[in-house]
């Protein structure tokens, strides 16, 4: 198995964890939590394929990575009202700034290989970041946290990107560019986040 694939499944993961707190927050029930955390997991990946002219759609092309959506829903439903007590906010952002980091390596990964250039590419990777946690967000009755947040987001997912594209021209394995790169997006939201770190 290729790193892309490992790093999108952990997206993916991590992507729907976000959907399910979300989802059960808002007292949803098991349809509910199945469609929030789908499209989470999948939308920003469905949105950068639709963009890069990329048919099947990844998730179609990969059965299975839905079929594991779908069994997390049932099992997410009775049980995620207990997670909610022993699971701080702070983990939930945790994940979600995990999610952003994978997601967005993956998205500019992807988009170079379809031979896309390279300001193109960084912005391939900042859609697939974004998009799922901006659809989440909206489905949920919430202001997308990119725009309500005030803290660095899709900033720290374009930064990252650009990291990952200048260490890959400068010769750097690819294998590391990625691991460091999604490392580096998620702790820069971490640490702007913990330190109140406001745009504008």
């Amino acid at each position: 198995m290729s790193l892309i694939k490992i790093l999108e499944i952990l997206a993916i993961l991590v992507g729907a964890f976000s959907g399910f707190i979300e989802a059960r927050s808002k007292k949803m029930d098991v349809v509910g939590i199945f469609i929030v955390a789908f499209i989470t997991a999948f939308g920003g990946g469905t949105l950068r394929d639709i963009l890069l002219d990329k048919r099947p759609l990844f998730w179609v092309t990969h059965q299975e990575y839905a079929i594991l959506i779908f069994l997390l829903a049932l099992v997410a439903a009775p049980t995620i009202t207990a997670v909610r007590k022993i699971v701080s906010e702070r983990l939930i952002v945790v994940a979600d700034a995990l999610g952003l980091g994978l997601f967005s390596i993956v998205g500019v990964a992807q988009a170079l290989e379809a031979g896309m250039p390279v300001f193109i590419a960084s912005m391939m990777g900042v859609i697939t970041g974004i998009f799922g946690g901006v659809l989440r967000d909206i489905v949920c009755n919430e202001i997308p946290m990119v725009l309500r947040d005030g803290r660095p987001y899709a900033v720290c997912s374009f930064a990252g990107c650009w990291m990952y594209l200048l260490m890959q021209k400068a010769g750097v394995p690819v294998d590391f560019c990625m691991w460091t790169s999604a490392l580096a997006i998620s702790v820069f939201r971490l640490v702007t986040w913990h330190r109140g770190v406001r745009l504008g």
